[in-house]
């Protein structure tokens, strides 16, 4: 699924106030960053944008699916980005709404973690340390 040209100048276009998109082409497809956060793939004619758990069920409750893709093996792999929902899809104020919350994911997957695999805090509150 090639990206043309002309879906990526829309893309553009329709993201214009989000600010300044960095594409990077990458197996067929091409992923969507700003400020060195990956928060979208485009593949085809298709934008996919960045979910976690804090953002997925807005994407399930709009309507959105899942980026899907077959492997060589025949099996399904599934990634953690989930398509434009149809009303985003020529309206940038909502397509700006929906990319916002895939940055704000992309933003989250980048935070350091614990031992424990958990995102740090970066105020965690008080505590007996305040003195």
């Amino acid at each position: 699924m090639a990206v043309s040209a002309d879906f990526l100048e829309h893309l553009h276009e329709l993201l214009a106030d989000l600010g300044r998109l960095t594409v990077k082409k990458m197996f067929g497809g091409a992923s969507l960053q700003l400020d060195g956060a990956a928060f979208a793939l485009v593949f085809g004619e298709t934008l996919y944008l960045k979910v976690d758990d804090e953002n997925r069920a807005a994407f399930e409750a709009a309507g959105a699916g899942p980026f899907v893709y077959e492997m060589k093996d025949g099996r399904t792999g599934v990634l953690g980005y989930w398509s434009l929902p149809e009303s985003g899809l020529d309206d940038p104020d909502e397509a700006v709404r929906w990319a916002r919350l895939g940055l704000q994911a992309a933003w989250r997957a980048r935070r350091p973690k614990t031992k424990k695999g958990r995102a740090m805090r970066d105020d965690i509150g008080p505590g007996p340390w305040d003195g």
